[in-house]
């Protein structure tokens, strides 16, 4: 592993942050710049020491990274499809996913506390392991399968072959429908954590690191991100931003204004969190301390909400119709 090319690249991403930090778009473009250039070292070092990768592979992101929703800070959320469906070829891409690994660490980005990377069997695997663990997910139906389902639809290929996750993207959402299972997705995403009271007041952390802010990843993100998710599995949209989703749902389904009213606030959304939110680090980054917003930015923030909570009972009330 070659330590000094990664903190270069480290070094270039803290440089770069500050101009990109006022756009969401520029921003989740500079880390997927960041990302390719760990991931191209990456490619060099295993090809130095054990040869060209044996198949062609894509390696892809999920998480806010796969939707393009990343903050300043940002972990690791991603994984290996390869076409070789050998042990040679699992032996080599599992390096590879350790050595990008290790190396996007270095430049910058903490590694997933659920192990969701591609140095993780689960997440490292040749098509057809892929396509059967799809099937495996999708038949057993459980909490963890369903949740390990939604992480995978938010896969996007970053380095590779693109077409290997649009092919299985498309098998699991097939395999989906067919097992109905949308209803049980809309379970799995049920508790939302609420961010403004009965009396009208944003609900704050009461104790711990970041008493007095609110989470805005579970009070605001969530019930525009899982419904936005839903509506694409139903609709075989295979686009992964939460924006793209939305404006890609046919109008049959939903209705132009409601999808104009989600698709604002939710790009409002994204621009509070840049403006207002606590970004020294990634587990600061969720959160907004709401001492320090003013009325109109009070008011802001709740309409979001609000406008959020009615999206995911649009979508709730939809999926329970069919």
């Amino acid at each position: 592993m070659n330590l000094n090319v990664y903190s270069n690249i480290n070094a270039i991403r803290a440089k770069g942050l500050s101009e990109v930090s006022f756009s969401n778009e520029q921003l989740n473009h500079f880390h997927d710049l960041i990302y390719d250039q760990v991931i191209s070292a990456a490619v060099s070092t295993l090809s130095r020491e054990y040869g060209n990768p044996p198949s062609p592979f894509s390696f892809f992101v999920m998480g806010s990274a796969g939707r393009m929703e990343q903050s300043i800070w940002s972990d690791q959320d991603h994984g290996l499809v390869f076409t070789a469906n050998t042990d040679e070829a699992q032996g080599y891409f599992l390096e590879l996913g350790k050595e990008i690994s290790r190396g996007l660490e270095l430049a910058g980005y903490k590694k997933c506390p659920g192990s969701v990377m591609a140095c993780n069997p689960l997440w490292c695997k040749s098509m057809k392991d892929w396509e059967n663990q799809l099937g495996l997910w999708v038949g057993a139906s459980t909490w963890e399968s369903i949740r390990y389902l939604l992480i995978f639809s938010d896969a996007r290929s970053i380095h590779g072959d693109s077409s290997l996750i649009s092919s299985l993207k498309e098998r699991a959402f097939d395999e989906v429908k067919r097992e109905q299972m949308l209803l049980r997705m809309l379970d799995n995403t049920m508790y939302l954590k609420k961010g403004i009271g009965v009396l009208g007041q944003l609900l704050v952390e009461t104790h711990g690191a970041f008493s007095g802010s609110i989470n805005l990843k579970e009070t605001a993100f969530f019930p525009f991100v899982n419904a936005a998710r839903l509506l694409a599995i139903y609709q075989g949209i295979k686009e992964t931003s939460t924006i793209s989703r939305i404006s890609l749902v046919s109008d049959s389904v939903m209705l132009h204004q409601d999808k104009s009213l989600y698709s604002k606030n939710f790009s409002a959304l994204l621009d509070y969190r840049l403006i207002h939110g606590n970004h020294r680090d990634y587990d600061s980054g969720h959160y907004v301390n709401t001492s320090k917003l003013n009325k109109v930015d009070k008011r802001s923030l709740k309409e979001i909400l609000k406008v959020g909570g009615q999206f995911y009972e649009h979508v709730r009330k939809l999926l329970e119709r069919m």
